[in-house]
């Protein structure tokens, strides 16, 4: 399994959180290979973790994330790291 690390700068989290609610999850969740996902946040900054079945589906949803309605927030940084263990 690999995971997608996206770290973000939130500039409003209301208008953050109603995109992600309906644009981002919605569209990650159809994914193919998506596994699970999880998104947190601290008072400006966002951190998010999407879990996928193989490297590939992760590279996939990597490049598609910048192009997705992201109102309210800027993105930090996008990584693509491998899931040693979970439980």
């Amino acid at each position: 399994m690999h995971a997608v690390v996206v770290r973000v700068t939130i500039e409003d989290f209301d208008t953050a959180v109603a995109a992600l609610r309906e644009h981002v999850v919605p569209r990650v969740k159809q994914a193919p290979g998506f596994v699970a996902g999880y998104w947190t946040r601290s008072e400006q900054e966002g951190i998010s973790m999407i879990v996928f079945e193989s490297e590939e589906a992760a590279q996939r949803t990597a490049e598609m994330l910048p192009v997705l309605p992201t109102r309210g927030i800027t993105f930090d940084s996008v990584e693509i790291l491998e899931v040693v263990e979970h439980a």
